[in-house]
């Protein structure tokens, strides 16, 4: 079915004629040619979106999915132990209007997902985050989406307004059905942002990470990512010295380093099963610099998935428990801590075990434990609970 959806790409076009040195990524990833394939076979894939209609702003994404994979093929393979099995799908093209595009990849994404392959998408306008998210809609259980942006894109316009750049978020909030138990925004910059659409957030009890605070303890999204099924990035989120191909390019965000970090933590989760990486505009960029740096997050990514080792769920036999008792609460706050890793989950109280048993156990840190330790109640864990109630 994916065949349907997708354009297959030319390897040698999308090279220049440049020939690739033994070890380069690109002698290793699987060129489908327009051929059926098992995905059984396939751990990773890579899905090129050719469609900017949503953020008429930054037209020129669109160009953006060839050039990214002409950088990711340049790099050399990452060092790890299991056997490296990634596809490139080649790209989706616009449809006859965006909703045939959000179509296209939520359908390309359910069947990839369902057969336990995680997709890798490139280029395109970030409204796509939508069609990424609508790729969950049948699996039937509720899912926790990370959004990576200077700006909360949720501009309420009306139920009837078509889905944009602007507000995809709100369209994720709102959808009927409803299948996000929670979502998580990383990065923003109050300055650039309506203080209503945080409030909003917040009284969602969903999470809003600002730039400020969280460059300064940048492990602390380490258990953000750990607990996503979905991540989605804005290329503006990261600072205009370091990604200038954007027509909105800041100077404040986020760093290369940091943003390959955050790569590296998504990748090293076993629950995500998706990535996004949107509004990348070639016309902009200074030396290919963005487009070397969306390959090398692609690079951390993979290097982060093939490391990872299973610590999820948990069990006795591979973790610690902790129990601490709070003297003001009625029951005990329960944390576990891998052998494996160090990382730390907290375990609540059973709320509606069919629907909520992926959420019982919500990723954590040491100092989660050390609050409770302090006798006060983690803000992590408040969360968690109001929705689990």
């Amino acid at each position: 079915m994916i065949q349907e959806f997708v354009t297959p790409i030319d390897k040698e076009a999308i090279l220049e004629g440049a020939e690739l040195h033994p070890g380069q990524i690109g002698n290793y990833v699987f060129i489908t040619e327009g051929k059926p394939i098992d995905l059984a076979d396939f751990n990773l894939a890579i899905i090129g979106v050719c469609d900017d209609r949503g953020n008429p702003m930054n037209a020129g994404s669109a160009k953006a999915a060839d050039i990214i994979r002409r950088e990711f093929y340049k790099l050399y393979m990452p060092p790890i132990e299991r056997e490296f099995k990634v596809v490139d799908l080649g790209n989706i093209m616009p449809g006859d209007t965006l909703r045939d595009t959000y179509f296209a990849l939520a359908s390309v994404m359910l069947e990839l997902i369902t057969h336990k392959v995680v997709p890798i998408i490139i280029g395109g306008s970030n409204d796509l985050a939508f069609g990424q998210y609508l790729g969950y809609k049948n699996l039937q259980t509720l899912i926790n989406v990370v959004n990576v942006d200077e700006r909360v894109d949720m501009i309420d316009n009306g139920t009837d307004v078509p889905t944009d750049a602007t507000n995809f978020v709100m369209k994720i909030l709102t959808h009927s059905p409803n299948y996000l138990f929670n979502y998580s925004h990383i990065g923003h910059q109050t300055y650039l942002n309506d203080t209503r659409a945080l409030e909003t957030l917040q009284s969602l009890n969903f999470d809003c990470h600002r730039l400020g605070l969280i460059r300064e303890k940048m492990e602390e999204t380490e258990p953000i990512l750990r607990d996503a099924d979905m991540l989605t990035i804005d290329i503006s989120a990261i600072r205009m010295a370091d990604a200038p191909a954007h027509a909105q390019a800041s100077p404040n965000g986020f760093n290369g380093e940091e943003v390959c970090q955050l790569m590296r933590f998504a990748g090293l989760s076993d629950k995500l099963t998706s990535v996004g990486i949107y509004e990348i505009n070639p016309g902009y960029d200074n030396n290919r610099q963005t487009t070397q740096l969306a390959a090398q997050m692609m690079w951390c990514f993979v290097e982060g998935y093939y490391n990872r080792v299973g610590d999820f769920p948990v069990t006795v036999h591979d973790h610690l428990k902790f129990t601490v008792r709070l003297e003001d609460a009625d029951h005990n706050l329960i944390f576990w801590r891998s052998k494996k890793t160090d990382r730390w989950w907290m375990e609540l109280p059973a709320g509606d075990k069919e629907k909520f048993a992926r959420h019982n156990l919500v990723p954590c840190s040491i100092r989660d434990y050390e609050t409770a330790c302090s006798q006060e109640l983690p803000d992590r864990w408040m969360k968690a609970y109001t929705k689990l109630m």
